[in-house]
Parts: structure tokens; sequence; C-alpha cells
């Protein structure tokens, strides 16, 4: 056998090993065929398919903000709560992080249980809730619906944003925008 057979005898030997084929030599020549038959394949679809499945609380939070918000006018937000825990009651809070910017009035209880009712449909109740703005821009209220269960506490928390005057925001520059030995702006952004 010459040498330029070795790496080919080698290549049909490991896949000769690896396969379910058959490598034949006929008797009266130098040449090796390989006959390799394909596996049985066959797809099923399981009924426990892996889902992608974005992760939500017990209690789905939505909002409507009634009117437009003014600086010192009460505005009032419904809020619409998802239970899919059935009629399990469960407790509402409201709070805001920026006492300077949006503040709670003194008649609005910050936490209210709701008990949703019976039905076959997923349970919904409404709530509204009134807030007072004290500048302009964007104002967070945040919202949490907590349910105590048998296997422990469940949360859903959303910040609803309210948004006050006009939407325009200054940009801010970061950096220093110079240029290279090349000409090119380059934006310099020294460590602090």
């Amino acid at each position: 056998m010459n040498r330029a057979m070795i790496p080919v005898c080698m290549a049909l030997l490991v896949l000769s090993a690896c396969s379910d084929g058959a490598v034949t030599q006929p008797a009266d020549s130098d040449e090796l065929t390989v006959e390799m038959t394909a596996p049985d394949v066959t797809f099923k679809a399981e009924s426990s398919a892996a889902t992608t499945v974005k992760p939500s609380g017990p209690v789905q939070i939505s909002y409507r903000i009634i009117g437009q918000p003014i600086i010192g006018q009460a505005v009032a937000i419904e809020l619409r709560f998802v239970s899919s825990l059935g009629v399990q009651p469960f407790k509402v809070s409201y709070r805001v992080n920026d006492a300077t910017a949006l503040q709670i009035p003194e008649s609005q209880p910050l936490t209210v249980s709701i008990s949703p009712t019976a039905s076959k449909e997923p349970t919904f109740a409404t709530q509204q809730v009134m807030v007072i703005p004290l500048r302009e821009g964007r104002l967070y209220l945040n919202v949490s619906a907590h349910v105590e269960t048998d296997n422990g506490s469940l949360s859903s928390v959303m910040a609803i944003p309210i948004q006050v005057g006009a939407a325009v925001r200054d940009a801010q520059e970061n950096g220093v925008v110079t240029t290279d030995e090349n000409g090119e702006l380059i934006r310099s952004m020294p460590a602090n």
C-alpha cells in the first residue's frame, strides 16, 4: 500500500467505527468501498415541550390616567387588577419615592384590601387612586399587589409613569468632543 492511501484508510476506519456502515474491499482492486446506512430518525412533538413564558406575578396591574396631570391639582388614576388566584383576596399598596415630586392626598388610603368576586373568567377588580403632581416631568406612583398563600407571599409591582407638562428633555452631553490626529471626532470621557 502506498503512503497516499494511509490517510484515506484511517479516515474510513474512523467512519466505520462511528457509523453503522460496512467497509468492503474488492479482491481485485486497491479501492475501498464504504456503504453507509442512515439511522432512522423521527421527530415527535412532545406535549411537555419547553415554552418560553414571561414571568409574571399573581396579579396583573394595568392603569389609565384620567385627565391631564397639572401641577398642584389632583389627578385620578384608574387601576385594573386581574388576579390569577381566583377569588383569593389581596392587598394593594400605593407609594411615592420622591415626596417633592408627587403627593398622595391624606384622604386617599395607602393600602386597600380587594376581594375579587367569583366567576369562571379571570377575576378582576378596579380601583381609583388620586395623586397630586408637585412639579413638571415624569413622575412615578408605585403600586404593589400582595397575596398571602399557603406557600408564602407573592407580589406584583408596577411603577406608573405620570407625565406632567411638556415631555421635552434637554440632551445632556457626556464628556468633551475633540478631534484626533486624523481629524476624526472623538469623545473624551475622563474618569471622575
